[in-house]
């Protein structure tokens, strides 16, 4: 049914229950996964003097958890028997990145975490998952 599952990973608790549903789902279909994990840019601002963190130093640290963050879904995938590749991207939307991710990979299924905020958590936060339901071609599994 499904080829090519896509897991989105921000390292959080219920991501982990994502990654081990899409690897187990993974398995029983004989798909593959895809992760990706997904870097803020840079935060300019008009007194470019004044920023907290160099670039650079900023670039590098977002590299760095994000690759960590990957690696984890791609020894769990190792581990569950399933072939994984896993990116990172950086972009200002998480949920765009995700779906022309999705699109990049040809998956056809997006395996995904919801954090079940609501109210006014939810209206200030936003909801990634919400957003890459709203606008996702493909099927996407919500995993809470």
């Amino acid at each position: 049914m499904y080829k090519r599952i896509l897991v989105p990973t921000d390292g959080s608790e219920i991501t982990a229950k994502a990654v081990e549903t899409a690897i187990g789902l993974a398995k029983a279909m004989g798909a593959s996964l895809s992760t990706i994990s997904v870097k803020e840019p840079f935060p300019y601002s008009a007194i470019s003097e004044m920023q907290p963190v160099p670039p650079q130093e900023f670039y590098d640290a977002q590299e760095r958890i994000a690759s960590g963050r990957v690696k984890l879904v791609l020894d769990a995938a190792k581990a569950g028997g399933v072939a994984c590749d896993g990116f990172t991207v950086e972009a200002l939307h998480p949920w765009e990145a995700i779906l022309d991710q999705a699109k990049q990979q040809s998956c056809d299924l997006i395996v995904m975490a919801s954090h079940g905020r609501r109210g006014v958590a939810a209206l200030l936060l936003g909801s990634e998952t919400s957003r890459v339901l709203t606008h996702s071609p493909i099927p996407v599994l919500v995993i809470k």
